[in-house]
């Protein structure tokens, strides 16, 4: 099995900045494919069949989806260093699901008022900042956004919090290992910092600063750069790693091979459908067969989505 690591990203997403910097502290090699911010992701669909979120991680003709995902299977495949430190790891699994989900969306309400786009996005024209608004009014209509000032008075609350975890000269948020946690709330300030001309709410915690360039210091591995398409051709010339000796966790009532859909519960819930091959507590796989990416299988966590059986 190859373990070409292909990574479908763009260079403003913060969950791949997250993955990136995953990339860098385990010293990876890995192959950068380059997508669209917005729909339509022709090359995208081929390989998920609906799946739209970003990013993705490619290994053949298997497609890892969510960060949280990726994050696994990249300790799975070089498990040193880890991500999962045995003083730390059951916290830093929780820090990282409160900083992917609530400190991830007030960061993206903060830097989303108007002064925050122009500066994020200051070197597109104002029809493409247009269309990625509106791309994202469509991609996030089940969440409810805040309203700036509170995500102000959030985002200042959190900064307190974590400059206060550090303030016993801790080198990491856990302590002095490297984990999961730090990447997950690092992705979020970074976007927070590229978001210039409203990054100053960071100033007032130097210890939280240091930590992120620290972060920033462990770089993001070494990278070669692929076309998208290649990325399909590739997974059309692969074969899926084999699921038929895993055992099968059942909670839906539903044995392998069921026909399903797959899909998050937030935001992006475009759903996937595929016969249902992997199940474990933490993972779920759906087979599905691509006119273009040829039979490929589908990964998603477990936590954030939900199957649902195909009449």
């Amino acid at each position: 099995m190859s373990h070409q690591l292909i990574l479908h990203h763009y260079p403003r997403s913060p969950f791949s900045e997250k993955i990136r910097a995953i990339l860098g502290f385990k010293g990876l090699h890995w192959t950068s494919v380059i997508i669209p911010m917005i729909m339509p992701k022709p090359d995208v669909i081929a390989l998920t069949g609906g799946y739209r979120k970003t990013p993705l991680l490619q290994i053949g003709a298997d497609i890892y989806c969510d960060t949280a995902l990726i994050a696994d299977v990249l300790e799975r495949l070089a498990p040193t260093p880890t991500l999962y430190p045995a003083e730390s790891a059951g916290v830093a699994r929780i820090q990282a699901q409160w900083a992917d989900s609530t400190l991830f969306w007030t960061v993206i309400a903060y830097s989303f008022q108007p002064a925050g786009v122009q500066s994020i996005f200051s070197n597109l024209p104002p029809e493409q900042i247009k269309a990625f608004m509106a791309d994202r009014a469509v991609f996030g209509r089940n969440v409810t956004r805040m309203r700036v000032p509170e995500a102000v008075g959030a985002l200042r609350l959190y900064l307190q919090q974590l400059e206060a975890q550090l303030s016993d000269g801790r080198p990491w948020l856990l302590g002095k290992s490297t984990s999961i946690a730090d990447f997950s709330v690092y992705h979020c300030l970074w976007y927070v910092q590229g978001a210039t001309a409203v990054a100053d709410i960071l100033e007032p915690h130097p210890r939280l600063v240091a930590w992120m360039e620290r972060v920033r210091a462990l770089g993001h591995g070494t990278s070669e750069t692929m076309e998208s398409g290649a990325a399909v051709a590739l997974a059309a010339a692969s074969t899926p790693v084999s699921t038929e000796e895993e055992p099968f966790l059942d909670l839906h009532g539903l044995a392998r091979g069921a026909r399903v859909t797959v899909a998050p519960t937030d935001y992006g819930i475009d759903p996937v459908e595929g016969e249902l091959v992997l199940s474990r507590p933490n993972e779920l796989a759906v087979r599905r067969v691509d006119a273009r990416a040829g039979e490929v299988v589908v990964h998603f966590p477990r936590l954030g989505f939900q199957v649902q059986k195909v009449e």
